[in-house]
């Protein structure tokens, strides 16, 4: 993806593109599939956006239970929220799902005042507001899966809510079993149990990370 096509940059000219790079300092990193970008309790002053690939955000609890926040695909931005509220060590972890392209970005650069008064500046803020007013939505989604009582009411809310945004009652998750069960909080022999059952019921089918909704 060419950098003018990322939402984050909606509007900015291409001409001062490379000036606005060498403005939020900019750097741009290649990462393999399985190979940690950034690990908790790391510094990181920045955000990272995805040239190419996906990216993997999770938290971990001192007893190992890993709980995946998002897959950030390419065009996504991470880590922005953090950096803006000042948090200098990071209380997640992100992994590189794919190989991928990050392009590193210095924050307090784009939260605070330029001194080069950028043309650019004010689109990027309203930009940067509108995508973290999206990563929102997607956190209030989340919760409402997780306010579930039962790991069954989970997952068909949440496989719900695919089948809505592809406007099909097939389709495909960007998790696998593990991942889906840690999105979820839920215990992957548990959740595997449920599924079964669901597809005894006629409720659904699945295949990986394919599934088909039928209708109840």
């Amino acid at each position: 993806m060419k950098i003018n096509e990322i939402s984050l940059f909606g509007g900015i000219r291409e001409e001062n593109l490379t000036e606005m790079l060498k403005c939020l300092d900019g750097r741009e990193k290649s990462y393999r599939k399985g190979e940690m970008i950034l690990t908790e309790e790391e510094s990181s002053a920045g955000a990272g956006l995805v040239l190419e690939g996906m990216v993997q955000v999770a938290e971990e609890d001192v007893f190992g239970n890993r709980n995946i926040l998002e897959h950030v695909k390419t065009g996504q931005l991470y880590g922005a929220a953090f950096s803006c509220a000042g948090i200098k060590k990071s209380p997640v972890s992100v992994m590189a799902v794919t190989d991928c392209r990050i392009l590193l970005i210095n924050m307090n650069k784009v939260i605070e005042t330029c001194p080069m008064s950028c043309t650019f500046h004010q689109r990027l803020i309203s930009n940067l507001v509108r995508i973290m007013a999206i990563k929102n939505v997607a956190l209030n989604e989340k919760i409402s899966h997780l306010s579930r009582r039962s790991t069954k009411e989970k997952l068909l809310s949440y496989l719900s809510d695919c089948a809505k945004k592809a406007q099909s009652m097939h389709f495909t998750i960007p998790f696998d079993r593990q991942e889906l069960a840690d999105y979820l909080c839920v215990e992957r022999s548990a959740m595997s149990a449920e599924l079964g059952k669901l597809k005894k019921t006629g409720i659904l089918d699945c295949r990986k990370n394919e599934f088909w909704l039928k209708e109840m």
